[in-house]
């Protein structure tokens, strides 16, 4: 049986090497086209990234990869617009591709669900207005966020110049005792060649933006959590056989 193409609506560029590298661990085929806007950390830009006019430019370029699923790959340019927003997002970006859509705010609540955890702290690259937005995505969605901290990172751009170093210290220094896992939410940072170091330092569950936004479109192309491919290398959500949260 062929290998199903996963396809990603990139915005710009910043850490969309972290696609091909969990490409390689998980022997998938993960197809990332870009859209282009500005980068700014900012609601208005952020409402103009994700707008159904620059999805269906997504879709397009994707369309002759024939993809079985695609995911839109923007944290804040999809919690932006709010629950109901979001949801309506990737529903406008499923009929104009064809196929199962989602967004990687959506993958962050599914991630949990599948791991079953309701209580987490947040480790946000984006401007602190920027970032309670997710919060509120979080809990209207039925996550707790027990705490928040914001770098304050202006553009993408910057983000995606995080070394693994600075991207372990920013982990360990947000994270929060009692909750069950950790939350990076934006696809700019690079972090899928840090995760094992991140979950073995906070001796809990990470979840990074690139990671859960690989895993939601590998679901989303039929492969269930209990069947999905295994690498120890992404971190529990890719290392477990997990709760089906189904569509």
């Amino acid at each position: 049986m062929q290998t199903p193409t996963i396809g990603f609506i990139y915005p710009d560029h910043a850490a969309e090497d972290d696609f091909p590298r969990a490409a390689e661990l998980l022997g998938a085929r993960l197809q990332v086209a870009h859209i282009y806007g500005t980068d700014l950390h900012a609601v208005p830009e952020l409402l103009d990234l994700g707008s159904p006019g620059k999805l269906r430019q997504g879709a397009e370029l994707l369309a002759p990869h024939r993809p079985s699923a695609v995911v839109w790959a923007c944290t804040s340019g999809s919690f932006v617009y709010g629950p109901d927003g979001a949801r309506e997002q990737v529903r406008g970006l499923s009929e104009a591709a064809g196929v199962p859509a989602s967004s990687t705010s959506f993958a962050f609540v599914n991630a949990a669900r599948a791991l079953g955890i309701s209580s987490v702290a947040v480790c946000a690259s984006y401007p602190d207005d920027v970032a309670r937005l997710f919060v509120d995505f979080l809990a209207a969605e039925g996550i707790r966020v027990l705490s928040m901290s914001s770098a304050g990172i202006d553009t993408a751009a910057e983000v995606g110049t995080l070394t693994d170093e600075q991207v372990l210290k920013l982990a360990v220094a947000n994270d929060h005792p009692d909750a069950q896992a950790l939350l990076i939410p934006d696809t700019a940072m690079h972090t899928v060649a840090v995760l094992p170091e991140l979950e073995t330092t906070l001796g809990k569950p990470v979840l990074t933006a690139n990671q859960v936004t690989i895993w939601e479109g590998i679901r989303l192309a039929g492969h269930p959590p209990r069947q999905a491919p295994i690498s120890p290398g992404l971190g529990t959500l890719f290392s477990e056989r997990l709760i089906d949260v189904g569509d």
